[in-house]
């Protein structure tokens, strides 16, 4: 029982203590404690591609986005409108008289919430891998549309969500209902914990209820409001702030200079930390390394077994596209005992062949076939060109790490055109 609940208890009238108890417990239902911000700021959308029709929110194209009217008639190519008249847009008495604008002068605005439908427009697609590899699907948009129709399909089956949201520095660094947010708003704090929050609870959606995890990033400016925001929404998670070194130099800020931001994890009941060798702090030797650290090998062939008579389908040319620096292919392995032209060009493309530091033939540690597979997905490397035995150093990724340093498919898509048009209006990074 609180303070106030005791001093209420003491009063001797049984008429004023009901009614006294009655108000608190009033009171106590519209009034939140902990974290206290407006929530009630409407975060609104023009959508750039909708034709007015009577009833719609509109805004003028040559105004500013929250100043709203509704449509209340349509006819050539005029629109009278009067202005909305609620708790969210008290007006004026004088101001419901109607107003017509020309419809090309005007814009349909949305609130976040609304239905309106979305939908995605493929743009582009780049292949890298094999024709059964996983596709990756970059969806360009404002990230709230983008979870609310990832939800569609995905709620409950994520594993983990970043987020780099806008840090709110008062540097306009991000906007809200289309005007950039300074240090000079007074409701920027507001602002930006209600845009959060919205997104937030989408994210929570999507994620694993037992497994999931969620990262965001954030610097000083708006950390602890974020940890507070976090604790109302993931009550049932394990929260952790982890400090991220950006600058060993330090950024001055006219007392200490700032290194750091910082991430926070929430973890959902059944995620844990898999435990690394390294420590992601202390310095790693020369000559050490950790298990989580790529291990490149070279493909020149070296100890037993590294002369080209001793593997001799070994032997073969591998293509350079010397001004893109990229490894491009493969030929077929050529048969003892012809002997190669090493400043021959191959289909256009400069060739490696395995030649050893003291000029006699070698072999690749790999063939042809597996080396050509290598290559699709990702997983060579090409190093600088050896005037004097006239190769390229070349390294391939490890059997070990394949599975972990992937490179897959990539398909791009874009939002539709009559969703939104600035797609980053309202975020720094991607949600």
């Amino acid at each position: 029982m609180s303070a106030l609940h005791d001093l209420i208890a003491q009063i001797v009238d049984p008429r004023l203590r009901e009614r006294l108890a009655a108000e608190w417990a009033k009171a106590a239902q519209d009034r939140k404690f902990g974290l206290v911000f407006e929530n009630h700021l409407p975060e609104l959308l023009p959508l750039y591609g909708a034709k007015p029709r009577r009833g719609d929110w509109v805004c003028r194209k040559s105004g500013p986005l929250q100043e709203v009217w509704q449509v209340r008639a349509l006819r050539e190519g005029v629109a009278m409108c009067i202005k909305p008249q609620d708790d969210a847009h008290p007006t004026e008495p004088d101001a419901s008289a109607p107003v017509n604008f020309p419809v090309d002068a005007l814009l349909v605005v949305r609130q976040f919430g609304e239905p309106i439908f979305p939908a995605l427009t493929p743009v582009d697609a780049v292949a890298n891998g094999p024709l059964d590899a996983p596709w990756h699907t970059l969806i360009e948009a404002d990230n709230y549309h983008a979870l609310q129709l990832l939800n569609y399909l995905y709620a409950g089956q994520v594993d983990c969500i970043y987020i780099d949201p806008p840090y709110n520095t008062g540097a306009r660094d991000w906007k809200y209902n289309n005007d950039y947010v300074d240090g000079n708003d007074g409701w920027r704090h507001s602002k930006w914990l209600a845009f959060m929050e919205k997104r937030l609870k989408l994210a929570k959606r999507l994620l694993k209820p037992d497994t999931g995890v969620l990262i965001v990033t954030i610097d000083e400016h708006e950390v602890h409001h974020l940890g507070m925001l976090l604790e109302v929404l993931f009550p049932e998670a394990y929260r952790q702030l982890v400090t991220i070194v950006v600058n060993p130099k330090g950024v001055t800020q006219g007392r200490f200079s700032r290194v750091e931001e910082y991430a926070i994890f929430c973890f959902m009941k059944g995620a844990f930390v898999k435990g690394l060798q390294d420590d992601l702090l202390t310095p790693i030797e020369a000559g050490k390394s950790t298990s989580s650290k790529p291990r490149w090998k070279g493909l020149l062939r070296s100890g037993t077994n590294a002369r080209r008579i001793d593997r001799d389908k070994m032997f073969f040319p591998v293509l350079i596209d010397k001004n893109r620096h990229a490894i491009v292919g493969a030929g077929d392995y050529l048969p003892l005992p012809d002997v190669p032209d090493l400043d021959a060009k191959i289909d256009g493309y400069e060739a490696a062949w395995p030649v050893r530091s003291d000029g006699s033939w070698g072999n690749w540690g790999v063939g042809t076939a597996s080396f050509r597979e290598l290559i699709q997905k990702g997983y060579v490397s090409l190093g600088g060109y050896d005037q004097k035995r006239k190769t390229w150093g070349i390294s391939y990724l490890s059997q070990d790490f394949r599975s972990i340093f992937s490179i897959k498919r990539v398909d791009t898509l874009e939002y539709a055109d009559y969703v939104t048009h600035d797609v980053n209006t309202h975020s720094r990074g991607c949600f």
